[in-house]
């Protein structure tokens, strides 16, 4: 039995009559007789009581019934569901983020979730290999890292990249040590009495190398005392009054440390390059694209 001898059986059991149901079917009385003598033989038992006038249905045939509606409206829903997730209205995602671009994603998801609560969302951390090499393997649609994303040497793969307004570096003081509250801004110089922490792996290099190069750019050498693999510790470090150092303004922002200044520099205005990487000439779900149209129908 399928789902086409359900739907025959579902409009004889509400019309009554063969002729009535296959009226509503558009179709022919005798192919509708033949498929519920068929169904009838199939189960082995008697659907409908044909004494009277009207045709009835059977202790078997309520009980088909009551099954035959539950599996077509599951039928219905399970269709109307794959219909919104191919619209992007409902499903799942899948992104990737670089540690120092998390905080750009409480927005864009709070967003995207006000026009398509129904999708969920799986978020994977980790540097630009690792989420280059989840890209490649579909285990990820999109990737929020700064720019530009290198995939790892060997990788055969193309990205396409939407680029997101410029993230500018900021200076992050421990308050114990900067107990004005009124100073906003700080000179490189004056930042580079401080013992200095940098965020450098060999993923962050880049970011690394771009802060060394504005104090060089103004004759000075930072008194580097620790190199730190994570955002969390260096934030932590600084907070503890071990020194200070310089980030992306979106990862300071989102930090809940109290004992932490973020201060303007003042004579230079470097920015850090970020935007959202997907692979190139490859399928990408509508969820993603939806999620893609939260920056560009107007970043925040």
């Amino acid at each position: 039995m399928d789902f086409r001898q359900l739907r025959y059986f579902l409009a004889i059991a509400e019309a009554g009559q063969i002729t009535r149901a296959a009226k509503a079917l558009n179709m022919e009385q005798p192919p509708l007789s033949r498929q519920l003598k068929q169904m009838e033989r199939e189960l082995g038992v008697t659907l409908f009581d044909r004494s009277g006038k009207q045709l009835t249905l059977t202790h078997a045939g309520e009980v088909l019934r009551e099954r035959a509606e539950s599996v077509i409206r599951q039928l219905h829903e399970s269709l109307q569901e794959v219909k919104e997730v191919e619209e992007g209205v409902s499903g799942f995602l899948a992104i990737g983020a670089v540690v120092s671009c998390v905080s750009l994603l409480p927005r864009a998801i709070e967003r995207y979730r006000e026009k398509y609560p129904q999708v969920t969302f799986k978020i994977s951390e980790g540097d630009h290999y690792q989420l280059g090499e989840a890209l490649a393997k579909r285990s990820i649609e999109l990737v929020v890292a700064r720019l530009p994303f290198e995939f790892a040497e060997e990788s055969p793969y193309e990205y396409d990249e939407l680029r997101l307004p410029s993230d500018p570096f900021v200076a992050v003081i421990p308050s114990k040590l900067q107990p004005d509250q009124k100073q906003s801004s700080i000179t490189l110089a004056a930042l580079a009495d401080y013992p200095f922490l940098t965020l450098k792996t060999d993923q962050t290099i880049g970011m690394h190398k771009q802060v060394m190069s504005e104090f060089r750019k103004s004759g000075l050498t930072p008194n580097i005392i620790c190199e730190c693999s994570s955002v969390a510790i260096i934030l932590s470090l600084v907070a503890a009054g071990i020194g200070a150092t310089v980030l992306p303004k979106s990862v300071v922002a989102m930090s809940p440390i109290d004992s932490l200044r973020m201060l303007r520099i003042e004579d230079a205005e470097f920015q850090s390059e970020v935007g959202i990487v997907w692979l190139k000439d490859r399928y990408l779900s509508k969820s993603a694209r939806h999620f893609i149209e939260q920056y560009t129908d107007g970043y925040e």
